[in-house]
């Protein structure tokens, strides 16, 4: 769970630390410097706020038991892995206009006298990162308390160190590809998030006197020895369990849920990924295309 909790963590930290970067920098690059107390300002709430929403996650919690406590961490867990998947495919329609967008919102504001909005700019910015890290980091905190929280320090440490190293320009990260390859670590991971919500949503609705009949029923039972590698708390199994919601026994509900997740994420994600490859290359193509015909007509 260490290694869910440090990828959730030194991404989303690192997304957000590029866009405060990216605001500063234009601040600078325009002259107006002084708008960085706005910024900073923006970041500090934001950062506050998700902490905050993260401890009332926690107290909430701790305060229920019995169906209660299993439909908390089902619609959390459901939550979590709806709005990363939603941020995911969002990234990968927008990475590249962030920039962009940021600058002219910074634009607006700095040409019409409104410091505030570069505030409020930075807080929506970091605020989205800092919701969708406080819901992944409570659903996977429900599952492993002391890890989650061994790979949030070493997220925020590995995050510090690489801000560090892009700034001073000793470091330069393949963004675009780091982005891609951690999008499927982390759909991966919501996969397994929605396998575990339907599980819990089942146990409350069974709970609360609901009768789900065949769905609750095990889909098969694979019974291995405690001492096994494999096995849920195994040193193999743990890890798998944490990354695909691996499960010896798993229910008919959780698989048929797990499965059609990624019979229709997967499937979009590939053909997002398709299309954003043809809208590179085909440009590439016509410009060349072009260059050699007015060559020839030369």
């Amino acid at each position: 769970m260490p290694i869910v909790s440090f990828v959730i963590t030194f991404r989303e930290a690192l997304e957000a630390a590029l866009i405060v970067g990216i605001v500063a920098a234009y601040l600078k690059k325009v002259g107006r410097s002084e708008a960085n107390r706005y910024l900073y300002l923006g970041t500090s709430l934001a950062v506050a706020s998700s902490v905050a929403l993260a401890w009332l996650l926690q107290a909430i919690y701790g305060g229920l038991s019995g169906p209660y406590e299993s439909l908390f961490e089902g619609a959390t867990g459901l939550a979590a892995a709806g709005f990363l998947t939603y941020m995911i495919f969002w990234m990968t329609r927008n990475a590249r206009k962030i920039r962009g967008n940021l600058e002219r919102k910074l634009d607006t504001s700095l040409t019409g006298g409104q410091l505030l909005s570069v505030a409020a700019i930075a807080f929506v910015a970091v605020f989205r990162e800092g919701i969708e890290t406080v819901l992944l980091l409570t659903a996977i905190f429900f599952i492993d308390p002391s890890g989650t929280a061994s790979g949030i320090l070493l997220g925020l440490a590995a995050v510090g160190i690489a801000a560090v190293l892009i700034m001073r320009g000793s470091y330069r990260m393949n963004l675009h590809r780091f982005f891609k390859y951690t999008s499927v670590v982390l759909l991966v991971f919501a996969a397994g998030l929605v396998g575990f919500a339907a599980h819990e949503l089942s146990e409350t609705a069974e709970n609360l006197g609901f009768n789900l009949g065949v769905m609750r029923q095990q889909a098969f039972n694979v019974n291995l020895a405690p001492s096994s590698i494999f096995h849920e708390e195994g040193a193999l199994g743990s890890l798998l369990s944490a990354l695909f919601g691996y499960t010896l026994s798993p229910e008919w509900i959780r698989l048929g849920v797990y499965l059609a997740y990624w019979l229709v994420i997967g499937g979009y994600l590939i053909l997002a990924y398709r299309n954003i490859s043809t809208r590179v290359v085909r440009p590439l193509r016509l410009r060349s295309a072009a260059y050699t015909s007015t060559s020839e007509h030369a």
